[in-house]
């Protein structure tokens, strides 16, 4: 079927009928079918939340901490490791081209920028949390307490103070 047309290529492994609609997002709905138990984070989450105005390069995924690396030629990914409750909570489900993708809350992602500052770079970061007031009805409580989780409370509260 591959060979006649009928099916088109998406990734090793993931096919789809070439005479449908192209997807809306690709690269997550390929993320998400080959790597199930991951999670879309970081940057790739802002972007999906519209908090940000950079464009991932890369699929940021957050894998639990033991989990073996996924093998996967494209989209290019960048793996985060994460325990407990910091990989269990703030995880939505949204439907994309009828496959479910895995992504962190708005709330959540911002305290995991914050977490991963120095990798995100802080200006992503401030930029983000301006675009979250600007955009959304701002849940303090939520922020704070993922901020928690994610033991970045202290770093998180005078961007806070500074934006109410």
């Amino acid at each position: 079927m591959r060979d006649s047309g009928a099916l088109e290529v998406i990734s090793r492994g993931v096919y789809r009928l070439a005479d449908i609609p192209p997807l809306a997002n690709p690269d997550l709905v390929t993320v998400a079918t080959r790597i199930p138990s991951g999670v879309v984070c970081l940057i790739s989450a802002l972007s999906f939340h519209e908090l940000t105005t950079q464009i991932p390069h890369v699929v940021h995924v957050a894998l639990r901490r033991g989990a073996e690396e996924p093998r996967l030629d494209f989209p290019p990914i960048q793996t985060y490791r994460f325990t407990g409750e910091s990989f269990s909570e703030g995880v939505e489900t949204h439907d994309h081209d009828g496959v479910g993708v895995r992504i962190f809350s708005p709330e959540k992602t911002l305290a995991d920028c914050f977490k991963f500052r120095n990798k995100v770079g802080l200006d992503t970061v401030v930029e983000a949390v301006r675009f979250y007031r600007e955009q959304r009805r701002f849940k303090v409580d939520e922020l704070m307490r993922f901020a928690r989780i994610c033991r970045v409370q202290n770093v998180i509260r005078p961007y806070l103070e500074a934006v109410i």
